[in-house]
């Protein structure tokens, strides 16, 4: 039991702010915890985990219980109360992780990884209309004459561009003039601002600065530094114009040579600050597996990784703003100014890239898997995805060694873990400052979640609808396995009549109009090849989910819009997606991710083709687009976009800034975050936007139509 301190009323042992999120501190001893009674909705919870706690002892499941009566009855006593409170424990650690979850996610509540109960309850003080000081002072907002009139605020995540801060300072003083009794708050601490608030208007369009990436505050205010920033008062139609989307562009793969080493510092430099003079968000890099770890197991080579990262650590920009916003209350618009503290950096954006990297679109750079993993499967090919043919692909590992230990005595899903493990050991630093924004997780052929199915090195060539990868003895096994289980050992094999690579779907007995892919054998072969992918992600994704805890997780998603206008969608299938016209795909996919509340990364189809190409690839780069963005939404998850490495001009711009910021969208729904990719430095003029400039602009609402 603890012990009060008369003086102060409070338990010594325990913070007042101790932290909330359930993840991330220990199990107390039950035995050395005071008895708390469940209150609320936890009690419900905790009333039927104590029933169920009563039903394993009397069925004699507790550990530790011996049939001896006399003295072991206050044993088992003890022991039971130990269960109880373990699961009373237990429940209300995952209410409060969904509560947390809920408000980050749906409330735009930017709780900080570590909140305590202070931040949970002034974000939702504020929400309801309340003020609350930095030194805990709550008040209604008509009771304090002395403060900065103020209105309900939100948290916001995204970091405001850096031309928008300029341009709107004369209207900002211009608000001050014509409102004399509107004072700025010269007293406000900035030091004492955890988080960045605005003023939250009752119009739909508040959604501006909602964002991926927390901003932290910064610890001095300079005169020279504060800003002014007005957001327009005109009620628009179209109002998700006004969504702010972050935009990071991808830094060029050949940065790091393949001994790990930073190539051109001073091209880096000039890289970043083109990136910045751009108003970027940040940065995405590529932490490539064959680099890293490229020639001994268990080797890690960060040194060339850190040297870039300190590079982009110096592109931290830091200000004190002051922002003039309006509220509508009652249909009136009435100005109010503020002091904001926020800092903005180039954040970071990093992808476990578990794949090779090479073939046309990649010029001189060439990176293999490991070194170490390519000598294995010299002598076990089987490591490597096979087609019909025996041809092994190793743009990466064979998901059906997940679990098997073949890998110098580990599994496939160890040395992933055994990977990310050391990067979050070893920048420990960046994620504590923040600078990591979230953590992309490779999951198959070019980063994506698909199989190897269309390898440009065995001849496939855009629409063929590529072929299964699953002919090594391991996926065999597994697939020999499964249909002996469902009573059809004949079943164990895969098609032999699916085409080739560069094949279309009438040509095949399998993918044709009321083909075999429709048949018994054929929905069996199909789900369990779809399974085999959902596996693997979600075994990679739990162990992501221990090494990057409170880290955001991306994972993305292919584009495989041809053949989509058939019956049978032959390219998804071949690819891991179950997603013939009478089924969907996705959404098993995505109830998965969801698990893990992954945000995902769509890779956006290229320009559009003529109508003769459409027709001629039985392509529907709009239908699939459709369908697997709104599959993500209908199942409350975030999703971000790509764009593919093809070159876009104002027209592709358009179609991309529609996709990403629908304006008949009922829920108002738009993407997290855009990634901007091309194969080359952006330093040297080539770019694959014709106006990115303009793009990126459009994306952070600062343009309109």
């Amino acid at each position: 039991m603890h012990t009060i301190n008369t003086t102060t009323g409070s338990q010594d042992p325990i913070d007042p702010n101790r932290n909330l999120d359930p993840d991330q501190y220990p199990h107390r001893n039950p035995s050395h915890t005071q008895s708390r009674r469940p209150r609320g909705f936890a009690a419900t919870a905790a009333a039927a985990s104590m029933g169920q706690a009563d039903s394993d002892v009397n069925n004699g499941n507790i550990t530790g219980e011996t049939s001896s009566g006399g003295g072991g009855k206050g044993k088992r006593e003890r022991e039971k109360e130990k269960e109880r409170t373990k699961l009373r424990e237990r429940h209300r650690r995952a209410i409060t992780s969904r509560m947390l979850a809920g408000l980050r996610q749906y409330g735009n509540f930017p709780l900080p990884a570590r909140a305590d109960m202070n931040d949970v309850i002034a974000a939702l003080a504020r929400e309801a209309g309340w003020s609350v000081d930095a030194d805990g002072t709550t008040y209604r907002q008509s009771h304090q004459s002395n403060h900065v009139v103020q209105f309900p605020t939100r948290s916001i995540e995204s970091p405001l561009s850096s031309s928008t801060l300029k341009n709107c300072a004369k209207a900002a003083l211009e608000c001050q003039q014509q409102h004399p009794s509107l004072r700025i708050d010269e007293n406000l601490s900035p030091v004492s601002l955890d988080s960045v608030v605005i003023a939250e208007s009752d119009h739909p369009g508040n959604g501006r600065y909602t964002g991926a990436s927390p901003i932290p505050s910064v610890g001095c205010v300079d005169a020279n530094q504060l800003i002014q920033d007005v957001h327009s008062t005109e009620r628009r139609n179209d109002y998700t114009e006004n969504f702010y989307v972050p935009v990071y562009a991808m830094l060029p793969v050949g940065v790091i040579d393949n001994f790990g080493q930073l190539v051109d510092p001073q091209g880096v430099r000039q890289e970043l600050s083109y990136m910045k003079s751009l108003n970027v968000d940040g940065v995405v890099i590529d932490c490539w597996w064959g680099i890293v770890e490229g020639w001994n197991p268990q080797k890690y080579v960060w040194s060339g990784y850190r040297e870039l990262f300190n590079l982009i650590r110096d592109f931290k920009l830091k200000l004190q703003v002051s922002i003039s916003f309006y509220n509508y209350c009652n249909k009136e618009p009435s100005s109010v100014c503020t002091i904001l503290a926020i800092s903005i950096w180039l954040y970071v954006k990093v992808v476990m890239a578990f794949h090779e990297y090479g073939g046309n679109a990649s010029g001189n750079v060439m990176i293999s898997l490991p070194q170490w993993v390519l000598e294995i499967g010299k002598d076990n090919p089987d490591i490597f995805f096979t087609d019909r043919e025996g041809r092994r692909s190793f743009e990466c590992m064979n998901w059906s060694i997940d679990k098997e230990r073949v890998l110098h005595g580990r599994t496939g899903i160890e040395v992933y873990f055994d990977f990310m493990r050391s990067f979050r050991s070893d920048f420990d630093d960046l994620f504590v400052e923040g600078m990591i924004a979230a953590i992309e997780i490779g999951l198959g052929a070019s980063g994506e979640l698909k199989y190897p199915s269309f390898p440009e090195r065995m001849g496939w060539i855009y629409p063929g609808i590529g072929e299964f990868q699953c002919y090594d003895k391991y996926s065999q096994t597994s697939l020999l396995k499964e249909a002996k289980a469902r009573g059809f050992a004949f079943w164990g094999k895969g098609p032999e009549n699916a085409g080739q690579y560069n094949s279309q779907p009438h040509e095949t007995g399998f993918f044709q109009e009321r083909g075999e892919y429709d048949s018994y054998y054929g929905r069996f072969f199909l789900n369990w090849y779809s399974q085999l992918l959902i596996g693997h992600a979600e075994n990679v994704l739990s162990l992501a989910n221990l090494a990057f805890e409170e880290t955001k997780i991306i994972v993305k998603i292919p584009a495989i819009y041809w053949s989509y206008k058939t019956a049978s969608h032959a390219a998804e299938l071949t690819a891991g997606y179950y997603n013939p016209s009478n089924r969907d795909g996705y959404s098993p996919v995505f109830e998965t991710l969801k698990k893990y509340s992954v945000t995902v990364k769509f890779v956006c189809p290229g320009p559009q083709m003529s109508s003769n190409e459409h027709e001629e690839a039985l392509a529907d780069p709009e239908g699939l687009s459709w369908q697997v963005v709104n599959a993500a939404w209908d199942k409350g998850l975030l999703i971000g976009g790509e764009n593919a490495i093809t070159c876009f001009d104002r027209e592709g711009c358009m179609r991309l800034i529609e996709m990403a910021k629908p304006r008949n969208h009922p829920d108002s729904y738009h993407f997290s975050f855009f990634t901007y990719r091309q194969p080359s430095p952006l330093v040297q003029g080539s770019t694959c936007f014709a106006d990115l400039d303009y793009f990126i602009k459009r994306m952070h609402g600062d343009l309109q139509r």
